[in-house]
């Protein structure tokens, strides 16, 4: 009963990014393409709404559910970890025509051999933990 919030949640995001087509292998490869805006349009206004939410958080000083103060943590400004891994993902996404989120939705919406993207994914994160301190950051 206490996760039920989270499954609801869960299930609400499965059905928007569904039923707006970012889990579409067809429009993540036209937006690898630039053929179509509807993925840069579904980003952009992920990241817009993102930073008006942490607007709102740190203005008002919003708290959490539990009533504890909302603290975002310092990012690291190094270059080379945003490039490289987001290079790494970038290729990993247009390999398998779905980042990591739509994977699990792929599986609610019946599209199995997601499977094999999703055990590659949990063995690229090993792989990932086995080299983590010899990358740079």
């Amino acid at each position: 009963m206490k996760f039920l919030k989270f499954l609801l949640v869960g299930i609400f995001f499965g059905i928007v990014l569904v039923k707006s087509e970012a889990v579409s292998w067809y429009r993540i490869f036209e937006m690898f393409k630039f053929q179509s805006f509807h993925m840069y349009g579904i980003i952009g206004s992920a990241v817009t709404l993102g930073i008006i939410g942490l607007f709102f958080i740190k203005r008002f000083k919003v708290k959490s559910i539990e009533g504890n103060p909302i603290a975002l943590a310092p990012k690291n400004k190094s270059i080379a970890r945003y490039i490289l891994g987001g290079t790494i993902f970038g290729l990993g996404w247009a390999l398998a025509g779905a980042c990591p989120g739509p994977m699990y939705i792929l599986i609610g919406a019946g599209v199995f051999p997601i499977l094999i993207v999703i055990a590659a994914a949990m063995l690229g994160t090993f792989a990932y933990g086995l080299v983590r301190e010899k990358l740079p950051h």
